[in-house]
């Protein structure tokens, strides 16, 4: 897959917007590579769940998505359908540190 180079900004339950540039191979790259590095960092307040909204925002052609944290969540839990799926969800997983199948 193509790598895009990508703006994510969450905002924190204190209604403070974090942005950070990331690069993905995938929408739900995207927002796992976020929340991997806002987590735990000190100027970030709680991220919230279920309907916390992340919006990334593809440079090259220029695209902004907007992802539920429960979407996301609900679909890295779901079984992959190809390899390379399955693969990527293992992944991500691992980046966001929580437990393996």
């Amino acid at each position: 897959m193509l790598l895009r180079a990508c703006k994510v900004t969450i905002h924190d339950l204190n209604a403070v917007a974090h942005s950070l540039d990331v690069t993905a191979a995938t929408l739900y790259e995207a927002v796992a590579e976020a929340l991997s590095t806002l987590r735990g960092h000190e100027w970030v307040g709680e991220i919230g769940k279920g309907l916390t909204e992340v919006t990334v925002k593809v440079r090259q052609p220029e695209v902004t998505h907007t992802v539920r944290i429960k979407d996301f969540e609900n679909w890295l839990n779901r079984q992959g359908r190809t390899p390379a799926e399955i693969v990527l969800k293992s992944r991500l997983r691992q980046m966001l540190g929580m437990k393996q199948d």
